[in-house]
C-alpha cells in the first residue's frame, strides 16, 4: 500500500506535538523543582548502585573463602586417602607377578604402578606402545613387513601382527629380537623381564583422540592373546580420558577400572588384580565405584 507523503509528515508532526505536550504537562505537575527531582533521583540510583556493588564484593569474598575451604578439604581428603590406601591394600598382592602394557602412552603413571608394588606385587615388565605404531610411513611399513616376513603392508595388518608379537614377547620371551627391533624403530619402549611367568596382565588404554580402530587393532589383539593362553587381563584408563576404551575392553569380558589416576581407582585396581572381578570406576560403563570390601 502506498502512503501519502502529506499524511506521513502529519503523523510525524503529531508525534512530536504529543511529546511536547507530555513534557509541558510533566513540568507543570512537578513545578519549578524539576532539576531537584532529577538530581534526587540520580542520587538515589547512585546509592542503590553503591549498595549493590558492596553486596557483590561481599558475596565474592564469601565465595572465595568457601572455595578455599573446599580446596583445603579436598587436599586433606587426598592426603588421608593416600595414607589409608597402603593400610587397606597391604600384602593383598603378595607374590603376584604383573606385566603392564600401556597402549597410548597416556595412562602410564608411577602412582598406580607404585600402588601395585606397595600391595606386594612384582612388576615383571612395562611395555609402552608409542605413537610410532600409527605406521603412516610407507617405507617404514615395508621394512617392518619384511622383518616379520609378511606380505600385507597395510597399517591395520601390521598393527595387529606387531601387537601379537608384543604379547608373545611378554608371555614367552622367545622373540625378544623383534621387540628390540620395534624399540629401535620407535614403536615401543620396553623395560623389565620378558618371558617370565605372569599372574595377570594390566593393559592401560584410553585416549585423548578418537582411536577406536587403534584399540581394535592393538588392545584387543593383546587381550585376546593372553586370554587364549589362560592369563587374566585387567583393563584400566584414567578418569579424564576423552575417548574411553572401557566398552571395547568389556566386550572381551575382562575386569576394568576407569579411574586409575584416583585413589579409589587404585584401590579397585589392587583388589581387582587380587581376583575381585567387575567393572569399577566413575563412568557410565562402571558397575560400582569400588569392589565390595572383604
Amino acid at each position: 500500500m502506498i502512503i501519502d507523503l502529506k499524511y506521513h509528515i502529519a503523523s510525524i508532526v503529531a508525534v512530536f506535538l504529543a511529546l511536547g505536550i507530555g513534557i509541558l504537562v510533566g513540568t507543570a505537575l512537578i513545578g519549578n523543582n524539576v532539576n531537584d527531582v532529577i538530581v534526587e533521583e540520580q542520587n538515589r540510583m547512585f546509592e542503590q548502585l553503591k549498595a549493590d556493588l558492596y553486596k557483590m564484593r561481599y558475596d565474592n569474598r564469601a565465595a572465595k573463602e568457601e572455595i578455599a575451604f573446599y580446596k583445603s578439604s579436598i587436599e586433606l581428603n587426598k592426603e588421608f586417602n593416600k595414607a589409608i590406601l597402603p593400610v587397606l591394600t597391604g600384602d593383598k598382592l603378595e607374590g603376584k607377578q604383573i606385566a603392564v602394557v600401556d597402549t597410548n602412552s597416556s595412562s602410564l603413571h608411577n602412582d598406580w604402578i607404585e600402588a601395585l608394588r606397595n600391595a606386594g606385587a612384582t612388576i615383571t615388565s612395562v611395555t609402552s606402545i608409542l605413537e610410532g605404531l600409527e605406521l603412516e610411513d610407507d617405507n617404514k611399513r615395508k621394512e617392518i613387513s619384511t622383518k616379520l616376513m609378511i606380505n600385507d603392508t597395510s597399517a591395520r595388518t601390521l598393527a595387529r601382527d606387531i601387537s601379537t608379537e608384543i604379547a608373545a614377547g611378554i608371555y614367552c620371551g622367545q622373540n625378544m629380537e623383534n621387540l628390540k627391533y620395534f624399540e629401535h624403530q620407535g614403536i615401543i619402549k620396553i623395560s623389565g623381564d620378558y618371558g617370565v611367568p605372569v599372574d595377570i596382565v594390566i593393559i592401560a588404554g584410553g585416549s585423548n583422540t578418537n582411536q577406536r580402530e587403534q584399540c581394535e587393532n592393538i588392545d584387543t589383539q593383546i587381550i585376546n592373546y593372553f586370554i587364549k593362553n589362560g592369563v587374566p587381563v585387567l583393563g584400566v584408563e584414567e578418569s579424564d580420558a576423552k575417548f574411553s576404551y572401557m566398552k571395547q575392553y568389556q566386550k572381551q569380558k575382562i575386569t576394568t577400572v576407569d579411574n586409575v589416576d584416583m585413589i579409589s581407582g587404585q584401590f579397585s585396581l589392587v583388589m581387582a588384580a587380587g581376583g575381585i572381578d567387575g567393572n569399577y570406576g566413575i563412568k557410565s560403563t562402571a558397575q560400582r565405584l569400588i569392589p565390595a570390601l572383604p
